[in-house]
């Protein structure tokens, strides 16, 4: 595609095994590259990645839709006028993809006719970055790993923009084969509960709260899979002795468009993308950093 057709920018949407490969290729053709989250499994892809692009004409922005929802967007700056914090929670609880997609009408084909050798290279060549990334280690290790990757990765970017990186992880364990993790994450001055699980329930609980002393910041996300289910802001003050909260849904516009949006300026007008891959290696660093704080657990 890219030796025959003339473009400006590309998506690469495939597996996570894939991105590096496909995302090189195209910045050697000085084409922009859109690269949904996990960007890649490896620093050492990472760092590929970043020198491809310093010697390409284009740029490479991540897909983090979360932090283009206008919600998000707005509590932003509310965490910045909320003065001292206390606490934190960031918290990924979600149910199969299946339970809303079956029952809105949307259609998903999953196609089972993958030729054996294209599914045996994905294989080997998720063996190899795993291995690459964190060592040798345990099949439950490298689900736990992955699955901090491809889910997490949302958690730590926004929880980032919004709070700044860790200085370390206090804790962290990792149960049901890697499905269930927790971790505390030390900041300057308080602390972040990180909780995340995959199981079977109907339910999608992804939120960041954000407590301050009479005031607290809730971004409450719902199911990507369904469009136009908004991300609302809940922001609660203790004033005298009532406590008022107030939900503000600014738009019914999904995060998806208004990252899309962000994609176009980018590519018509320059812009340097928020979400970069050295952006993206910083949720790296956090990954491995509760790795290793879980330890032998895995």
């Amino acid at each position: 595609m890219l030796d025959r057709v003339d473009m400006d920018a590309v998506f690469v949407l495939n597996n996570m095994e894939y991105h590096t490969e496909c995302t090189v290729a195209a910045l050697k053709k000085n084409v922009h590259v859109f690269v949904e989250k996990p960007m890649c499994i490896s620093d050492a892809e990472a760092e590929q990645i970043i020198r491809a692009r310093d010697a390409s004409q284009a740029q490479v922005m991540v897909g983090y839709m979360r932090r283009f929802a206008p919600a998000y967007m707005r509590a932003l700056e509310e965490v910045k006028a909320l003065g001292p914090i206390n606490y934190a929670r960031v918290r990924d609880m979600i149910g199969p993809n299946a339970f809303f997609t079956g029952q809105s009408g949307i259609h998903v084909h999953r196609f089972g006719d993958l030729p054996a050798e294209a599914v045996q290279d994905r294989k080997d060549r998720n063996a190899r970055l795993m291995k690459e990334a964190i060592g040798e280690a345990s099949a439950e290790a490298y689900a736990a790993y992955g699955l901090l990757l491809g889910l997490n990765s949302h958690d730590f970017s926004a929880m980032r923009e919004m709070l700044g990186m860790p200085l370390r992880v206090k804790a962290a364990s990792s149960r049901q084969g890697g499905r269930f993790k927790n971790a505390i994450l030390a900041y300057d001055g308080f602390d972040v509960m990180f909780e995340t699980g995959v199981d079977q329930q109907g339910r999608f609980d992804a939120h960041i709260e954000v407590y301050g002393e009479r005031r607290s910041v809730l971004v409450q996300y719902d199911t990507p899979y369904l469009r136009q289910l908004p991300t609302t802001l809940r922001i609660r003050d203790t004033i005298g002795d009532s406590l008022a909260e107030t939900v503000v849904r600014p738009t019914y516009k999904d995060a998806y468009t208004c990252e899309l949006e962000y994609f176009y300026e980018v590519v018509a007008n320059g812009l340097t993308p928020k979400t970069t891959p050295e952006d993206y290696r910083q949720d790296l660093k956090i990954v491995k950093m509760i790795m290793e704080a879980i330890g032998d657990e895995v």
